[in-house]
């Protein structure tokens, strides 16, 4: 089976994490593909094949003789796709782009003046949707890309390598990949994960990320009377709102850059709710932009009255870029494996985070690598059949030992 034949059966499952669920994991329908991966892997014939209560699909793939005594190199990617658009029915298929506007169908097309990426692809497979749901190689085709390179190993058996360690997890999406991951189940001691975005991205640098929901409290009086009474708690969420640092959005920054992000918004005169996350590479910074946080809520609540605005904060993951200076050596091989295949290795700071970063602080450092695709989480999502053959060159230039 090729890693297009993978890619293709992987998104035919609904895997979409939900981020306002109180279960782990997010959604039960990640297990379907959790369950279909440990089945194949062991027919493929990987050992300690296993899928667990919290749905993390564990296997290895033993050392060849003489290389027992190499460290235990792990390769992860997550079977969930985004909640911010819909991952049912997927209508994935291959054309040929001869570049110019392609027309996805259902009033969608890609359009290289919008995603100027399209045109490094001109007489490439591109595999994209019909429009209507993301395709998921985000980041299923980092799976099958894993996958086909640990069955190219099994299927050449004189290709020497060190022990390999593999891992499917659910739930990175919405920020729980490493909640329940078991290191010691795992057993690497350096790893990789394959969930970047186009071919030859090798990252090192993350966003360090926080969430916050803002819970205003107003006073509803009917409006006839309301006259130096009311306190209108969705014009009281709007003006805390206001007072953020508008060049500050992710509209408005790249880069090392960080932001403020408004995501949700809901309520009444009565009571109104926000959620929002903060990012920022620098740590310094990122803190700074959570005590801002603290201190308008703490200025709001002495104009308007103590208890009016309740802030929560809560830290989500952090910059692996100090667990992964130690070991610098991950990122020449990675490097060394790209060229090898052909490949031009770019080493870019991630714009979000991987389950890399926070496996990282959890004594596992795990850089990321790319997987092909663009335009994640969105209709207009679309990979390479060029980029994911690649990625399977890549991944096995890194696990073999000579």
């Amino acid at each position: 089976m090729t890693v297009i034949d993978r890619f293709l059966s992987y998104v035919s499952f609904d895997t979409q994490s939900d981020e306002t669920s109180q279960t782990f994991p997010s959604t039960e329908k990640q297990k379907v593909l959790g369950r279909a991966l440990a089945d194949e892997l062991k027919t493929l014939g990987l050992c300690d094949v296993r899928l667990d209560d919290y749905g993390y699909v564990y296997a290895v793939l033993p050392a060849t003789k003489g290389y027992e005594n190499l460290p235990v190199l792990g390769f992860l990617a997550h079977m969930d796709t985004s909640p911010s658009a819909s991952g049912e029915n997927v209508k994935a298929r291959i054309v040929s782009y001869p570049g110019g506007v392609l027309e996805l169908g259902n009033g969608k097309a890609l359009d290289p003046v919008v995603f100027p990426s399209l045109n490094r692809y001109c007489g490439q497979d591109l595999i994209v949707t019909d429009g209507t749901t993301l395709l998921g190689a985000d980041d299923k085709a980092g799976v099958a890309e894993i996958m086909t390179a640990v069955s190219e190993l099994l299927a050449h058996p004189e290709i020497p390598h060190g022990k390999i360690a593999v891992a499917f997890t659910p739930d990175e999406e919405v920020g729980a990949g490493m909640d329940h991951f078991s290191v010691e189940a795992f057993g690497a001691q350096f790893a990789y994960t394959v969930d970047g975005g186009e071919l030859g991205e090798i990252e090192y640098e993350n966003f360090n990320a926080a969430s916050a929901t803002l819970f205003v409290r107003g006073l509803n009086i009917h409006p006839g009377s309301a006259k130096n009474k009311m306190k209108n708690a969705i014009l009281m969420a709007n003006e805390w709102l206001s007072r953020l640092p508008a060049a500050e959005t992710p509209a408005h920054t790249e880069g090392y850059e960080g932001f403020y992000h408004v995501m949700h918004i809901e309520g009444d005169e009565s009571e109104t709710s926000v959620s929002l996350i903060i990012r920022d590479h620098d740590m310094g910074k990122f803190n700074a932009r959570k005590s801002f946080l603290e201190d308008l809520t703490a200025f709001e609540n002495r104009v308007w009255g103590a208890g009016s605005f309740e802030l929560t904060l809560r830290d989500s993951y952090f910059n692996m870029k100090e667990k992964i200076l130690p070991h610098m050596a991950l990122i020449e091989n990675a490097k060394a494996a790209m060229q090898k295949a052909g490949v031009e290795p770019q080493c870019l700071p991630i714009r979000g985070g991987t389950d890399g970063a926070r496996l990282s602080f959890m004594g596992v450092p795990c850089p990321n690598l790319s997987t092909g695709g663009a335009n994640f989480h969105g209709v207009h999502e679309y990979i390479p059949v060029r980029s994911m053959e690649k990625m399977v060159e890549v991944l096995l230039n890194l696990m073999r030992a000579d």
